[in-house]
Parts: C-alpha cells; sequence; structure tokens
C-alpha cells in the first residue's frame, strides 16, 4: 500500500510552494532561474524511450511493473524539453529497495519523494541516445489515478490536432518567461491541461 493517502494536489492542482518543491527532493532542488529551453520535436525521441524501456524492463523483470512513455517527447509534433518522462508503476513506490538498486546501473537516481501524492518517487538520469538529455522516471503505484490522467492526455493530444497546436502555444508562451524552479513552469500549465482533460472525457 502507498505509505499515505493521496494529498489534495492532485484534485485542485495548487501550484507548489518553493517550501513544498524544495521538501519533495531527497537532495538540493535544482534551481532553473531563468526561461525553459523548448526543442522541436524529435522523431528519435520514441525509439530513445523505447531503448530505455528494454533497460528498465531487464533490470526489473522479477518485479511485476509497466512502463509508459508520457510528456510532449511522446507526442508527435509537440515542441518539448529533450528529456524522456516515463511512467513506471509498481505494486508499492514506497518499497523503495523493489526497483531502486537495481535502477542504479543504469544511471538512474532518487531524486524526489512526495509519500502524501500517490506514493511518487522520481528518479533521474541520462537516457544514453543522443536525442534526449535527461530521464525522468515517475513511479506510481498500480491504477493510480494521476497515470490514467496522464495518458489520457497524452492520447487525446496524440489525436487532437487543435488541442496540440493549443497546448504547444501555451508551452512556447510559458517557457518564454524565468522561473525559479521547473516545477514553477510545469504548474502554470496546469489551467489549460485540465481544459484539455475536460475536452478529452
Amino acid at each position: 500500500m502507498p505509505d499515505q493517502p493521496p494529498s489534495a494536489r492532485p484534485e485542485d492542482r495548487t501550484p507548489m510552494t518553493d517550501r513544498e518543491i524544495e521538501a519533495a527532493y531527497v537532495t538540493a532542488a535544482p534551481r532553473l532561474d531563468g526561461p525553459v529551453t523548448l526543442a522541436p520535436y524529435d522523431p528519435r525521441w520514441p525509439k530513445a524511450y523505447a531503448a530505455l524501456a528494454a533497460r528498465i524492463g531487464e533490470r526489473l523483470a522479477p518485479l511485476a511493473h509497466r512502463l509508459d512513455h508520457a510528456g510532449s517527447t511522446s507526442v508527435p509534433g509537440l515542441p518539448a524539453k529533450p528529456v524522456l518522462d516515463v511512467l513506471l508503476t509498481v505494486p508499492d513506490p514506497a518499497d523503495e529497495d523493489a526497483y531502486v538498486p537495481a535502477l542504479a546501473p543504469l544511471g538512474l537516481r532518487l531524486t524526489i519523494r512526495e509519500p502524501g501524492w500517490y506514493a511518487h518517487r522520481l528518479l533521474r538520469g541520462t537516457p544514453g541516445h543522443p536525442a534526449a538529455d535527461a530521464v525522468n522516471l515517475h513511479v506510481f503505484p498500480e491504477d493510480c489515478p494521476e497515470t490514467a490522467r496522464m495518458l489520457r492526455f497524452r492520447d487525446h493530444l496524440r489525436a487532437d490536432e487543435a488541442d496540440r497546436e493549443l497546448y504547444a502555444r501555451t508551452k512556447r508562451e510559458l517557457s518564454a518567461r524565468k522561473w525559479t524552479y521547473m516545477q514553477q513552469y510545469a504548474d502554470a500549465k496546469s489551467e489549460v491541461v485540465e481544459e484539455i482533460l475536460r475536452r478529452a472525457g
């Protein structure tokens, strides 16, 4: 079981405060202190994900798990930070010993721990592929509403050109602003994300 029930964060989408962002990091939270750099869509991103997912799958073979490509690099045509967002679902994210040591040889390190938000963990590292600078591996429990939400958003953007363009335009506008932390840029997109999700059903 997750170590705590989910907080109010998924429902109200309240932006995280600086203190909340800093508290979630296992080590010091990296500061951005500037704009976000987006890259045009790169058709090599799905291949980079597939190669990484195969390596993760090998390392986690004894553990019941599922891997999915999420985020903007998973949507053809979307500009994105050249960072692969990967969803990993496991029986219990709080049981870090079940997956964190196994992924260390791939250069993935536990970076964020959010026990009150679906027991979310985030591992970061490099994908070992020239198309991407980094990987964010989001770990959630099985049958988690947040993973369902992320995949519904991805699938809708893949199918709906108008909403894909709306999201791309929003990303470009927000990326030009200065942000202290990357999370603040992510939170600023919440309003348009929720608008698109309502249309996605």
